[in-house]
């Protein structure tokens, strides 16, 4: 896949580019689907399949204060969408003056006159430019007098008899409950996030007798606290587990961590790169009346994950 941090990197229009244009956020199922719909009209009129997405996401920029958490950071959802199947990737850097530009000039000077856009899929409440005014209706109108075709997908619904809408949002507030395995359905694939094995409170094998690799999350969203039946992929080679979120109330110390024991490991992992799945919500955080009581619980946890993982 072709990745341009910039509009500035591309030197003349793609052949035929069919374009979806969104944050992408999580690459979602739903955000699956307009990927496969791009692919699918490329190959009907022998063009380029692209997307377009921005950075920092658009909701970082506009609400500096107290942006939202993210379900994927950059580098992630570059991968998630090359493995999509996109062939052109265009992030635009999100300032104040992309965000006033007006939508006629945002889709006549840069996707049609720039990118070559013949196709743009989008889903049913899409909208950009300042203040939102690109609706699909506007783009509808527009298409009427321009060379380009607009293409509308339906929401994409999963889960229960009559569907379930998929939203970046929505899966923002089920991990924030701990309804992991829950979003995984919503996401097509579990949730998962990557970090850094820091030192940590030296308690896991040393007091507990259940050594952990301590992680530190940057901006993507961290789960609710809790115990989690976790899978973790080191140095190409994946493991079984449970993860800890929170401030391990037992101890009263109030320092929040993200601890994760790794079933039939052995070895030091401060330093190195991990990537944790959290696959289901074992148990809210709890404290207990010792370190006794604490040891005897995460020998319980340990075994319902296993059984988890045993299930068909």
């Amino acid at each position: 896949m072709q990745v341009f941090q910039s509009l500035d990197e591309i030197e003349k229009p793609f052949n035929n580019a069919v374009i979806t244009i969104g944050n992408f956020d999580g690459v979602h199922v739903g955000h699956q689907a307009l990927f496969s719909e791009v692919k699918k009209r490329a190959r009907s009129i022998g063009g380029v399949a692209a997307a377009m997405t921005f950075e920092p996401h658009p909701l970082r920029f506009l609400k500096k204060n107290n942006p939202p958490p993210l379900i994927t950071l950059y580098e992630h959802k570059v991968e998630l969408i090359e493995e999509a199947g996109i062939e052109v990737l265009v992030c635009v850097p999100f300032n104040r003056e992309f965000a006033e530009i007006e939508p006629g000039r945002f889709v006549e000077d840069i996707l049609i006159g720039r990118l070559g856009m013949k196709i743009m899929v989008v889903g049913p409440d899409y909208g950009f430019g300042r203040g939102r005014e690109g609706t699909v209706e506007f783009l509808q109108n527009l298409a009427k007098s321009q060379p380009f075709e607009v293409v509308v997908l339906p929401w994409i619904a999963v889960m229960g008899p009559d569907g379930e809408r998929v939203s970046s949002t929505r899966i923002r507030y089920l991990l924030k409950n701990g309804e992991v395995a829950h979003a995984a359905l919503l996401l097509g694939r579990p949730y998962h996030v990557r970090a850094v094995v820091v030192p940590g409170r030296k308690r896991g094998g040393a007091v507990l007798g259940f050594p952990t690799a301590n992680i530190v999350l940057r901006d993507e969203i961290c789960p609710a606290s809790g115990v989690y039946a976790v899978t973790a992929t080191h140095n190409g080679r994946s493991y079984k587990g449970v993860a800890n979120i929170g401030v391990a109330p037992t101890f009263g110390d109030g320092l929040f961590t993200v601890e994760v024991h790794l079933l039939e490991f052995s070895g030091d992992l401060y330093g190195q790169n991990i990537t944790v799945d959290f696959i289901e919500r074992l148990r809210g955080e709890i404290r207990f009346d010792g370190v006794a009581a604490l040891a005897a619980q995460i020998r319980a946890d340990i075994e319902h994950a296993k059984g988890l993982f045993a299930a068909p």
